[in-house]
């Protein structure tokens, strides 16, 4: 469910920012507002963000190999790092640098009813793309807030296309606003004081993006649920007397590592305790599907 809301959220995001691109270049075309201009350059950087958010889920769906024996489930945060990256480098740079020149170097606005338009048709589009996001966002987020739903996802690409689709609606309003100033009182200056703000609060969000990815590459635990759902399953399993300790990893969004070192019954014989650890992990995946690679290790608690 998670994967398929997030494949409607970001082709929902591709083809209004693809349209939004086309207009919006049109628009510079016919103003040549500098503000317009970035937020073409924006549309563009997004656009490419979901045909790599895409090309990512389609790797990732690679069976293992004897070179990635764990699979290629972080194909998708890598490219949703990568998608960081393009924000911060295409969109958030380039409009850094055009606002500064145009602080520099005002010049008045052509047409400027064209530009309102274009920019206020943009803002409908985003929203529709933004409410896809939130809807598909809310089968998943469960009781947590929209923080803590980004911070601790585990599924990259709807954090990221929420991100996204939020520093799009934001930056068009920034255009809009700053067109308006500069039309209304005859201040042009004001059209690269909307586009250096673009580039900020673009910048920001690229790094809010980099730093989650990054720390989803390293390898994330289990959730907290999850995590508690797995111990419980260990805990209660017949011949179980002890969870020593417990390791996880999510090596994709779908996929958890787990290791356990378990105490069983000392009384069992090496067959009854194979039966004892299948029991664990049966137990574990039933309670947690991810969990689908695991290792249980049966110890004694130490000074036993």
């Amino acid at each position: 469910m998670a994967a398929s809301g997030g494949t409607k959220a970001i082709l929902a995001a591709l083809f209004a920012n693809l349209g939004l691109a086309i207009a919006k270049f049109a628009g510079f075309a016919v103003t040549g507002a500098s503000s317009m201009l970035a937020e073409a350059i924006h549309s563009v950087a997004d656009t490419s963000n979901q045909a790599l958010l895409l090309m990512g889920g389609r790797l990732a769906r690679r069976d293992a190999t004897a070179q990635h024996s764990f699979g290629y489930g972080r194909e998708r945060y890598f490219w949703s790092f990568v998608v960081a990256l393009v924000l911060f480098t295409v969109g958030s740079l380039y409009a850094l640098y055009e606002g500064v020149e145009k602080i520099r170097h005002p010049h008045d606005i052509d047409f400027p009813a064209v530009a309102f338009v274009v920019l206020s048709v943009g803002i409908v589009l985003e929203g529709f793309s933004m409410r896809t996001a939130v809807i598909e966002s809310n089968r998943v987020r469960g009781n947590a807030s929209w923080v803590s739903f980004v911070r601790r996802s585990r599924h990259p690409e709807l954090p990221v296309v929420l991100l996204e689709d939020l520093g799009a609606l934001l930056g068009l309003v920034l255009a809009l606003g700053a067109l308006m100033i500069a039309v209304i009182f005859d201040a042009p200056v004001w059209d690269g004081i909307g586009t250096l703000s673009i580039g900020v609060l673009l910048g920001l969000i690229a790094v809010v993006l980099a730093v989650e990815m990054r720390s989803l590459l390293l390898g994330e635990s289990a959730t907290a649920a999850d995590d508690g759902a797995i111990r419980r399953a260990i805990e209660s399993t017949e011949g179980v007397t002890g969870l020593i300790h417990l390791r996880t990893q999510h090596i994709g969004p779908e996929e958890l590592l787990v290791g356990a070192k378990v105490s069983f019954e000392a009384s069992y014989t090496t067959a009854e305790l194979v039966e004892a650890i299948n029991r664990v992990e049966e137990r574990t995946r039933a309670a947690v599907p991810i969990a689908r690679i695991m290792y249980v290790e049966p110890d004694v608690p130490a000074g036993s």
